[in-house]
């Protein structure tokens, strides 16, 4: 494992790197125009890319690339094609969220190190197991841990030579990571795919509990928790804030730097955070690491609390006294601003010239020598020169073979063939070698990863039988539709279950139709529970939205299905799941027909797709009635998860409402006004898949009525065999709905 506690400081553009290294980052983030989850930010070129990656090695400095966003079919061939080039440009490792990346990666370069994205929600054993079949080498871990979380995952991670990472701080998700559809759903615009809208920064009409802003979290600093995080052997601690610059960069990286050396120095701490508050934030909190889930989180405002800040601390009460705080506070950031110009003037990303020097003479050998950066390279070939009429080496052959070196690393000012005499040859496969070897010196001595291609994976097989019908419920109260259907039930298992209670080990021995779907998130003894059933029950098929729930499913030899909130939107995540043994998946409602038509389904793998569900918004381990509606309890109790059921709903400044829901064992959860309804993708898609699946839960309806549930099944029922006969008559049932994700898509 890692010998040294590392700072990762994020880079959303140079100046910003520049800053991270000058202030003592040991790493840093950054990304490319493409695939990568800050869009916002300036990004780097892959000429950028390659200057960074010199500079911060210059200084000890480590780089990752982001590429943290789920991937489309379509866009395989450009993920290869940035992957080619990527993969020599000595890249310190890869920040992934999809798990068709993890399998380009590691089928196609595997001397790419690969790490988890924050965006894979992993916070539970088994997720880290999973996540080091599939080639991780270290995982960013869910921000809603707490402390003692954190701890055990490290430790099982570091059994199984896995890194962990924890974000310290910057800007927080109320949601949980990779489970927030709300920018996707309002706007078209997906967070998991770094086009983000911060809803949850939004402004809403007032709430009952009287809150403008009432799912905006203050900004995480765990500054003050760096004893404990050491204690737990966490290996990087992260700094968010890729669409922040060079100045916010600089105070936030040297001020955890300065913490952490003078802690590591003396063992201590002290509690002064004052530079902190003097660049972007909206004040701080720590809850998520300390557990303590209180109305404190929140704060009112998503704008800059750094001005506010300094005249709470001040005092001052005239408004020329104000004036006087908020002159001193942008005076010290116009020093700051000054004092980082000065320690960054000397660094820059310039490529290196490079000049190649031909010496070719009858009799002696051919001679490359190159000079760059003060430093001269001389490669020779085996054979001596001789005379040659039809295989001679000129001028023209050997500028147009080496013009490659001007590259993403070498600017090639000249090819000097002064000392070239005509008419001599040598076997073009030496020149083919001394121009590997060239590039073997230039590289570091670092042997140069071939080109690869990815193979096109061939068409789909068709589904041959019609494609069924399958639905989900979570109260044993539906267990009637048994008698109605022959379609597959899933039972929904619940977020949070009581430990050691066999209830819902029960209700699967009473039904032995029920199928067990397992929920997305899973964290500490919730996890152990769902482990639990299926170790008491050992059902043939599950589904689970959970990895660490597949993983258990993997090692116990139970056919496992992904969920709808695995985020599955390629077939080469369909391949990786594959590793361990998946059966099945469902393709994301993210993505739209065209995107879905290109999708080839693995030999003997089911596929399977929703066209009726509550649209969830988002999930979170924070409480959504804190303020919204108001809660007596000051923060979230144990028991909160298994007995509250509040619903409510909020609207935002443009009229539309969302409904928040709180069923029992289950997280806080805002669903959009309208259900998802896609009947269109029965029409277009009846040969590809072998389920259209149905939600007939009451989570996410509100105060929405209740539809008959039987007669909603039949419907549905008729129409996979007949479409233009009850299409109508499900459009009349349910009256609010939308397809807009099918038609709009990533």
């Amino acid at each position: 494992m890692s010998e040294k506690l590392e700072l990762l400081a994020p880079g959303g553009d140079v100046e910003a790197i520049k800053a991270a290294i000058v202030a003592g980052a040991n790493a840093v983030y950054c990304g490319l125009d493409a695939f990568n989850a800050r869009n916002r930010a300036s990004n780097l070129s892959m000429d950028e890319l390659y200057g960074v990656i010199r500079l911060a090695h210059k200084y000890n400095c480590e780089v990752f690339l982001t590429l943290n966003v789920v991937i489309l079919e379509h866009e395989v061939p450009v993920l290869v094609k940035l992957l080619n080039q990527v993969v020599n440009s000595g890249i310190d490792g890869l920040i992934v969220q999809d798990m068709g990346v993890f399998n380009i990666v590691k089928k196609y370069f595997p001397t790419l190190h690969i790490h988890a994205s924050t965006q894979m929600t992993t916070h539970n054993e088994g997720q880290i197991l999973f996540l080091g079949k599939l080639g991780a080498n270290r995982v960013n871990l869910s921000r809603e841990l707490n402390l003692p979380e954190i701890t055990k995952l490290t430790a099982l991670a570091h059994e199984n030579n896995i890194l962990t990472e924890v974000f310290v701080h910057g800007a927080l998700c109320i949601a949980f990571s990779g489970q927030c559809y709300s920018s996707s759903v309002s706007v078209g615009n997906s967070g998991n795919r770094g086009r983000c809208s911060q809803a949850c920064r939004d402004k809403y009409e007032p709430t009952a509990a009287g809150n403008e802003y009432p799912l905006n979290l203050k900004d995480n600093s765990a500054i003050f928790e760096l004893p404990q995080l050491i204690e737990a052997k966490v290996d990087s601690l992260k700094i968010e804030g890729r669409i922040k610059g060079a100045h916010y960069v600089y105070t936030v990286t040297d001020t955890w730097r300065k913490k952490i050396n003078r802690f590591v120095e003396s063992g201590e701490i002290s509690n002064d955070d004052s530079n902190l508050n003097k660049v972007f934030n909206r004040s701080f909190t720590s809850s998520f690491l300390t557990g303590k889930l209180s109305k404190d989180m929140f704060i009112d405002s998503p704008k800059d609390y750094s001005a506010k800040h300094a005249l709470e601390k001040s005092g001052a009460i005239t408004e020329q006294e104000r004036q006087g705080v908020q002159q001193n506070l942008y005076n010290e950031k116009q020093a700051l601003g000054v004092t980082l110009a000065d320690k960054v003037k000397g660094l820059n990303i310039d490529k290196a010239n490079l000049v190649i020097s031909i010496k070719a003479e009858l009799d002696e050998k051919l001679i490359f020598a190159a000079q760059t950066g003060g430093r001269d390279f001389v490669v020779t070939s085996t054979s001596l020169l001789r005379p040659s009429k039809d295989s001679s080496i000129t001028a023209e052959l050997l500028t147009k073979r080496l013009k490659s070196f001007n590259n993403e690393s070498y600017l090639l000012t000249a090819v000097d063939v002064s000392l070239l005499n005509e008419g001599l040859g040598v076997p073009f496969k030496e020149l083919t070698a001394m121009k590997n070897e060239l590039a073997f010196i230039l590289n570091g001595s670092v042997e140069l990863v071939p080109h690869a291609d990815v193979p096109k994976l061939a068409q789909n097989p068709k589904v041959e039988a019609s494609p069924k019908l399958s639905l989900l419920i979570s109260d044993e109260k539906d267990a009637h539709l048994c008698d109605v259907t022959d379609a597959d039930i899933y039972f929904k298992i619940p977020e949070s279950l009581k430990k050691g209670c066999d209830k819902h080990r029960d209700i699967l021995l009473r039904n032995p139709r029920f199928i067990p779907w397992f929920p997305a998130v899973l964290i500490g003894k919730d996890y152990l529970e769902a482990v639990r059933i299926l170790e008491l029950t050992k059902p043939k098929r599950i589904v689970t939205n959970n990895s660490g729930v597949a993983y258990k499913a993997f090692e116990m030899g139970i056919e496992w299905i992904a969920g709808p909130f695995l985020n599955t939107t390629n077939s080469h995540a369909l391949l990786e799941m594959q590793v361990l043994d998946c059966k099945g998946a469902f393709i994301s409602n993210e993505i739209n027909r065209h995107q879905i038509r290109n999708i080839r389904r693995p030999k003997n793998f089911k596929l399977l797709y929703s066209i009726y569900h509550p649209i969830l918004m988002m999930t979170s381990r924070q409480c959504f009635f804190q303020r919204t509606v108001g809660c007596k309890k000051a923060a979230i109790e144990d028991d909160c998860m298994l007995s509250c059921k509040k619903a409510t709903t909020i609207t935002n400044v443009k009229g539309i409402s969302f409904a928040v829901d709180k069923q029992k064992g289950g997280y806080p959860s805002i669903y959009n006004h309208e259900q998802f309804l896609n009947l269109e993708a029965v029409r277009d898609f009846s040969d590809l898949f072998d389920e259209f699946f149905i939600d007939l839960t009451d989570i996410g309806s509100g105060s929405k009525e209740k539809l008959d549930k039987v007669r909603l099944v039949r419907e549905f029922e008729k129409f996979l065999v007949d479409e233009d006969q009850t299409k109508e008559a499900l459009h009349d049932m349910v009256e609010v709905k939308t397809n807009a994700q099918y038609v709009q898509g990533l």
